[in-house]
């Protein structure tokens, strides 16, 4: 008997994950979710650094980041599971006038759209959250006291778990080998059961492949919709339907310190614009992040030990009580980011390929945006719209029209 759904879904992250909870919230229970690996959790949700935040530049990431960051605050009470979300706050240090412009002007983009908490700040104010922080060459900066961090597989298995409640269905340790296509004519044609035009030639009308059906290890599965949610993978299982996604993997290290109590219990995701070095408060420790720029796209998931020296450079500089901090390499790990070409994320239907949607390329905010991407993806399969964003600026076609959304608050 062959398996079917209402909806298949490739990956069973955070986002995936999401996508299964907003389907299943809006009544469409029919969902089967495929992860190739044995856990959820194994690729980059388990390795994110778990931040969130409001303070981006484009009105398309600022709005799914109000989203997310009040579903993120009621979520244990939405799902009946934790998300662990703590306000602790991002605190972006501008070091010269044409970065604390440039925060000004996002914050005033930021309260444009709803986010009303965005306080300038000054030096003298950035030392009382830090006093250990070198504030010689800082000269104001933005704080929002509603950024912070969630646990994001906890928010993962939250939503997984509300989806399966509602009849969802996941399959673990199953690998997708194909994504079954047929040719048709036009979908627009189809359902409006419109005829060819009189005098049009049958090779004038619009042709279009479909999604029929998902090739899995466990077997073949018949459905008429797959959302590709995998992550830095999501390019590689595009191909699978004959469809381009302009995704690729760029590996992330991060770096935590043994217990250290030379700065304060709590204090914000600290963000030192003069070179993208920031950390914040991981239990006992210090999570040190900073992205380099010497590195390059690739499946690498294996930590360099050679990065701990120049993260603590930047890290002493800036903090020069971090000198004192102690870190054991074996402890620090690397992760993927799926970046696209304007850093901003692409969702919404394959243009080549009927049924197929993608929900990929976050570029390091996937696990912030959860939330928002599941509700578009959802409000785009059930409905062709979403009032959460115009969800046309974020799909594939962008990058060949050349409408690019440059973020470039980007960490």
């Amino acid at each position: 008997m062959t398996e079917t759904a209402d909806v298949v879904i490739i990956g069973s992250g955070i986002v995936g994950s999401s996508v299964a909870y907003h389907l299943t919230e809006q009544g469409c229970t029919n969902v089967l979710v495929i992860e190739r690996e044995a856990h959820q959790g194994k690729g980059s949700t388990g390795k994110s650094m778990g931040g969130v935040r409001a303070q981006f530049s484009t009105p398309v990431n600022i709005q799914m980041s109000r989203y997310s960051i009040d579903f993120f605050s009621r979520f244990d009470e939405l799902i009946d599971h934790p998300a662990d979300y703590r306000a602790h706050g991002y605190l972006f240090c501008a070091t010269n006038e044409r970065h604390l412009e440039y925060l000004k002007a996002n914050r005033e983009r930021q309260t444009a759209l709803g986010v009303k908490n965005v306080e300038l700040v000054s030096r003298e104010d950035i030392a009382k959250f830090v006093p250990q922080l070198r504030v010689d060459d800082i000269v104001g900066g933005t704080f929002c006291q509603t950024d912070g961090f969630v646990d994001p597989h906890s928010v993962m298995m939250g939503f997984m778990l509300k989806a399966r409640e509602r009849g969802a269905r996941l399959w673990l340790d199953t690998q997708v080998t194909g994504i079954a296509v047929e040719g048709s004519p036009s979908l627009r044609l189809e359902r409006a059961l419109v005829p060819p035009p009189p005098g049009t030639e049958p090779a004038s009308i619009p042709f279009q492949r479909r999604v029929t059906g998902v090739i899995t290890s466990r077997g073949f599965v018949s459905t008429r919709i797959v959302v590709n949610a995998a992550g830095p993978w999501a390019a590689e299982v595009a191909q699978l339907a004959g469809a381009d996604l302009p995704v690729e993997p760029l590996r992330r290290q991060l770096v935590p310190t043994e217990p250290f109590d030379g700065l304060p219990q709590r204090f914000p995701m600290v963000i030192d614009m003069s070179t993208g070095f920031h950390f914040r408060r991981e239990g006992k420790g210090i999570l040190l992040a900073w992205n380099d720029p010497d590195e390059t796209p690739g499946f690498k998931t294996d930590f360099d030990p050679g990065f701990i020296e120049k993260i603590l450079t930047r890290a002493a500089s800036r903090v020069p009580r971090l000198a004192e901090a102690e870190v054991n390499p074996r402890r620090a790990w690397a992760g993927l980011y799926e970046m696209t070409p304007d850093h901003h994320a692409i969702i919404g239907p394959a243009p080549n390929v009927a049924g197929l949607y993608f929900v990929n390329g976050f570029s390091g905010h996937g696990v912030m945006h959860s939330p928002a991407s599941g509700r578009i993806t959802a409000d785009l399969i059930l409905h062709g719209q979403s009032d959460l964003v115009n969800a046309e600026l974020l799909n594939v076609e962008r990058f060949a029209a050349g409408r690019l959304l440059e973020e470039t608050a980007v960490l």
